[in-house]
């Protein structure tokens, strides 16, 4: 069925040449977008001024002497109108080379129809690309989310809830980016390919530089590269960027995916912490207008102050566990096993107490808040707390039983970093592939001072997929890393759609107004 669809369209290309017309021309002449002429019907319809537009055909349908068609561009959908005695009985017969998925540019004059439809009259189609493979009549998406993800610019074509929410997505980001720049913060780039990968617990994807003939990783946060400028004389930055991370796949995790992180001189986590909550209360009423998301079954109620929740106090609450009295890593993983907790017998104390946290006491927190007092073991890279030098000063931002924000009073203390570094370099050794490596040049950076400092990361993948009430985190990105099927024919998975006739429901969430 698609081959000769496809058959009948190259068919129709072929006249198109033979006619002397070049039918994927370099140039366009488009003078307004749709919805400038939707916004300004009434004027542009007094003043009877010539348009030119520029789109995608959606829908084309002819009465014979009469042809009416949609065309759409980013930014709407109009309706056209062909009428065989105006514009000539040759050029009128060129529209039958034309199919729902060409791209045209078209010169006329608006009006409105007897229906009160405003269209416009067409006296000049120019081809601008012609397509050789049809586009489902009807899409709703998918039932099968993977071809959805890897066949993106359909499910955009087609989908209008899903190009929305990316637009949602981008007016987010920038959104971010207007409050750290009106905060006198610096936007930075840091390499992506490092020597050593830090500033994270997490296995790093590995690559070889073959005119070095080194090997080199894929950095796994930010951080490390952007504290070395904070020793430079920065005082306030930020960066927006990918990291990479070896690990599992999830609703909530990739293996690709966007960072932010901002560092602040001279401030505390405490300071840092207030400056979090105004700077997410803030894009997110931007954003979204509300400080009252729903997410599944919840209704997120980001108006501040948020609570400010203990770690050992919560992790005690709610497993029943008092991490203090397990001060080995032989006595966590009793507790471990006494919960049912799959053990990972290379993972240290620290990750270990993680588990815990994570399996029995994190989905509880749905509320916006922040969890603080975390203990020296899981936060390698965070001062010690002064009154408490088992805790260290952090906090994390929780929203909807997930962690969407880390942030430290940074530890510039260069002899206790590089005691750190040893303690997980030892982790290491014994076979978890998470811990930190030594990094010889990031403790000499902080031999030479850096100020009083505290910083601050999240997943912006996460954070809006939460925001955005998806379920998925591959919902938010636009081309996540898909399994390879064995046997992935591109033409055949179209002809699948065909064969459906688009009429398939859906998995897909609410859409992004």
């Amino acid at each position: 069925m698609t081959n000769k669809l496809r058959q009948a369209r190259i068919d129709k290309l072929n006249k198109i040449k033979k006619a002397g017309i070049d039918p994927y021309p370099a140039k366009c002449e488009r003078t307004h977008i749709i919805k400038q002429v939707l916004d300004n019907f009434d004027k542009f319809f007094k003043a009877e001024k010539e348009l030119v537009l520029a789109g995608r055909i959606r829908m084309i349908r002819a009465h014979g002497g009469l042809t009416f068609a949609n065309i759409e561009d980013q930014s709407g959908q109009i309706q056209l109108f062909f009428k065989r005695d105006e514009i000539g009985k040759e050029k009128y017969e060129t529209l039958k080379n034309l199919d729902v998925g060409d791209f045209i540019e078209v010169k006329g004059i608006l009006f409105t129809t007897k229906r009160g439809e405003r269209t416009l009259n067409i006296n000049e189609c120019k081809i601008l690309t012609k397509s050789l493979l049809p586009l489902p009549e009807k899409w709703h998406g998918l039932q099968d989310e993977e071809i959805r993800y890897r066949k993106r610019y359909l499910d955009l074509v087609m989908n209008k809830d899903i190009k929305n929410l990316f637009v949602k997505r981008t007016e987010f980001i920038n959104n971010i980016r207007e409050y750290l720049n009106g905060n006198n913060y610096s936007e930075v780039e840091t390499p992506v390919l490092e020597k050593i990968p830090g500033g994270a617990d997490a296995e790093p994807f590995i690559t070889h530089h073959n005119k070095l003939d080194i090997d080199l990783y894929l950095r796994i946060s930010l951080e490390l590269h952007l504290k070395r400028l904070m020793v430079g004389g920065f005082e306030k930055i930020y960066e927006i960027g990918k990291v990479f991370r070896n690990e599992g796949i999830s609703t909530q995790h990739l293996q690709e995916f966007t960072m932010l992180e901002f560092y602040w001189a001279y401030a505390d986590y405490e300071k840092l912490m207030n400056f979090t909550e105004d700077f997410y209360t803030t894009i997110i009423k931007e954003t979204f207008g509300t400080l009252k998301i729903e997410h599944q079954k919840h209704i997120l109620n980001f108006k501040a102050p948020w609570p400010r929740i203990d770690f050992r106090e919560i992790v005690l609450r709610e497993s029943g566990v008092d991490i203090d009295k397990y001060p080995t890593k032989k006595d966590m993983q009793g507790v471990l096993k006494e919960k049912g907790i799959k053990i990972d017998l290379k993972a240290g104390r620290g990750r270990l107490i993680d588990q815990l946290y994570k399996k029995l006491v994190r989905p509880k927190l749905i509320q916006p808040s922040f969890l603080i007092n975390h203990p020296l073991d899981i936060s390698p890279l965070a001062k010690k707390k002064d009154d408490d030098r088992t805790k260290t000063q952090r906090f994390q931002v929780l929203i909807a039983g997930a962690e969407v924000g880390n942030a430290f009073s940074e530890l510039n203390d260069s002899i206790d970093q590089r005691e750190r570094f040893e303690m997980q370099d030892k982790l290491r050794a014994e076979g978890d592939k998470e811990a930190q490596m030594m990094d010889e040049d990031f403790v000499e950076a902080l031999e030479y001072g850096m100020p009083p400092t505290a910083g601050f990361g999240v997943g912006i993948d996460r954070l809006f997929m939460i925001l955005a009430n998806q379920e998925n985190i591959r919902d938010t990105v636009f081309f996540p890393m898909m399994r390879q099927p064995k046997h992935y024919k591109s033409k055949a998975e179209i002809g699948k759609f065909e064969l459906k006739g688009g009429e398939v429901k859906i998995k897909h969430n609410k859409a992004i107004k």
